[in-house]
């Protein structure tokens, strides 16, 4: 009967830890996931700031050109 009863608790306690394990393993892919998601975002936001970047500079220029033009 105790024999049985510990065999019983040594159970669960192995179900728990591997239940425990699987959400450990599922929250560190997640991270893993989300950080490469960062990666490749901050690289994408990177190429759009340098493009607005050089939008601007040249509607400046022509903003410039314009007014020396016309005025």
């Amino acid at each position: 009967m105790q024999d049985q009863r510990i065999e019983n608790i040594s159970a669960v306690a192995i179900n728990i830890t591997k239940v425990l394990v699987i959400i450990y393993l599922g929250f560190e892919e997640v991270f893993k996931i989300g950080k490469s998601l960062r990666e490749k975002l901050d690289f994408e936001l990177d190429i759009s700031r340098k493009w607005a970047t050089q939008t601007y500079s040249i509607l400046k220029k022509r903003l410039a050109e314009e007014k020396v033009a016309g005025g």
